[in-house]
């Protein structure tokens, strides 16, 4: 096929020897199956913020940093600049969260690199090497269902173990290899520890995979991992393999209103003995 223009100069930099095909055209970028080498990789061309379908909402944005403040201040003016630098940063923000999470162990994508708006990478292939199905794709049995929701529930442990929330996570962004689920599409990925809708979006991720795959294991529905998963982190205590039960007990007992009124109180006056003190000290010494 012809060469998308996006893609011209990693044909030219020897990077790409040929684009076979596309893959498909999604809400935030189009993937091409291209030729490199000996390789058969994936080019995700990334849509331009007009085009795209998905936008960058702030609780998505929310806590992610930037090189300097002088894009931090273009961003908030909206100027051309800063517009440019915004659509660059969500941009990156996958391309790090795909080396981030490769590195922890997590199944995404292996990246091999990110030219000008264009990421080259691994294409997640069948037994047969042809393109893996999406898990939206797949009539599963509840034996599947239970296992494949078992292993995705660890990997979403381990992504927020390594401080990243999917933030999209459905049966539209996994793929299924020989070996199993692949977790794809990771622009809008949250950081736990900045973003003060992070438990809300890993809430949403894992209701997703209970929603999907309680369609052929009811019994998943019930189950409750992102209160517990959560709890756990805020503790300090998550672990790649913490053991996890489904099951969360609020704590609904309630707050001692008149214990914390009375230590305010109690704070407030100590400070405002504290003051007269020193004026009457300072009223001495004239």
């Amino acid at each position: 096929m012809k060469t998308p223009k996006r893609i011209e100069p990693l044909v030219e930099d020897g990077l790409v020897d040929q684009v076979l095909r596309q893959l498909m055209s999604g809400k935030e970028a189009t993937v091409y199956v291209v030729q490199c080498g000996d390789e058969i990789r994936c080019a995700k061309v990334y849509k331009e913020a007009n085009q795209r379908g998905f936008h960058q909402a702030v609780h998505y944005t929310e806590g992610r940093k930037v090189k300097n403040s002088r894009q931090a201040r273009a961003m908030e003016k909206g100027s051309r600049y800063g517009r440019k630098e915004q659509e660059a940063a969500w941009q990156r923000t996958e391309v790090d969260a795909l080396y981030k999470l490769a590195a922890a162990g997590v199944r995404v994508p292996h990246p091999f690199g990110f030219y000008e708006g264009v990421l080259l990478m691994e294409l997640v292939a069948d037994e047969n090497g042809m393109p893996a199905p999406r898990l939206n794709d797949l009539e599963l049995t509840e034996a599947q269902a239970l296992a494949f929701h078992a292993f995705l529930i660890r990997q979403v442990v381990l992504m927020l173990c390594a401080g990243i929330i999917h933030g999209d996570l459905s049966e539209f962004n996994i793929l299924v290899d020989g070996e199993g689920p692949v977790i794809i599409d990771l622009p809008q990925a949250v950081d736990a520890a900045a973003n003060n809708n992070a438990s809300r979006m890993l809430d949403r991720d894992v209701e997703n995979l209970a929603n999907y795959f309680g369609q052929f294991a009811p019994a998943l529905k019930k189950t409750r991992y992102s209160q517990e998963i959560w709890a756990i982190y805020q503790q300090g205590e998550l672990l790649p393999d913490t053991p996890l039960t489904g099951r969360f007990r609020e704590n609904n007992q309630a707050a001692d209103v008149y214990s914390v009124m009375r230590e305010i109180t109690s704070a407030r006056d100590d400070h405002e003995a504290k003051l007269r003190y020193q004026q009457i000290k300072r009223e001495e010494g004239r």
